[in-house]
């Protein structure tokens, strides 16, 4: 049996793959009531990711596909680097911090090791690989299934550890930001992790390149106003940095000659 999540994510994947799907097919293939299918796809459109038809469903936003971890992690390096760093900054002895999987998370393990005492929580199965060589850290794995696209772990497994933890600081990985729509990603399933990690922080600290500003993808995390703290390089756009500001977001640029 599929956790609710998990069902709705297995429904975009078939219907991306198959065009469009009726509601008794689904109600056979999960092995749920038609009801229950009903109910599903009825979200699914409010959330604006699919568009219900007489007896079925079809998408009207068909592209949920991302790039690989690998494939993402060279692009804006430099700017990623430079935010990785100056996130340093926010951390103090003791914290116990959640670092999220995303590419400039990563960019900030090989800094943890200046630190003497500090718990990392991470849903990041690269960042767990090079956490573990660092004895003087207290690590936590939130386990879950493995993205391969994001190396992240995520899921009900990952929700049930999240909820069950509190963290100072999140430093958040995102694929979307807009005013309007708020932060997304292209995942149900890691989106729903990511709103778990929120949930879990004191402070919530979204560690981005610019390239993510005016983006939308295609599951909604949160709101724009549930970040505290913006670290962002220097070619973000005027606009992005009043959109933020006008939410309440503290927002710090960092020159990419700041490395």
């Amino acid at each position: 049996m599929l956790f609710e999540e998990e069902r709705k994510q297995k429904i975009i994947d078939y219907i991306q793959s198959h065009g469009r799907a009726l509601v008794p097919e689904l109600a056979e293939l999960f092995e749920v009531s038609e009801s229950t299918v009903r109910r599903d796809l009825r979200e699914l459109e409010e959330a604006k990711l699919l568009r219900r038809t007489h007896g079925g469903a079809v998408l009207i936003q068909p592209d949920t596909a991302e790039p690989s971890f690998v494939e993402k992690e060279d692009r804006y390096r430099v700017q990623k680097e430079a935010v990785a760093l100056k996130a340093m900054s926010f951390i103090e002895e003791g914290d116990t911090i959640f670092l999220d999987s995303g590419t400039t998370t990563y960019c900030m393990v090989k800094h943890l090791k200046n630190f003497r005492k500090l718990t990392v929580v991470t849903n990041s199965n690269m960042a767990a690989q090079e956490l573990k060589q660092m004895k003087h850290l207290d690590l936590i794995l939130t386990g879950g299934t493995l993205r391969f696209e994001t190396q992240a772990m995520v899921g009900p497994i990952a929700d049930r550890a999240i909820d069950s933890i509190r963290v100072d600081k999140l430093f958040l990985a995102i694929n979307g930001i807009d005013p309007e729509v708020g932060l997304t990603t292209p995942n149900l399933l890691e989106a729903e992790t990511k709103r778990r990690m929120i949930k879990s922080a004191k402070q919530v600290l979204l560690v981005t390149d610019h390239s993510k500003f005016g983006k939308i993808t295609f599951a909604k995390v949160a709101e724009l106003s549930d970040v505290h703290h913006c670290i962002v390089d220097d070619a973000i756009a005027e606009q992005a940095i009043r959109e933020m500001e006008s939410e309440g977001i503290n927002v710090t640029i960092v020159r990419r000659t700041e490395q």
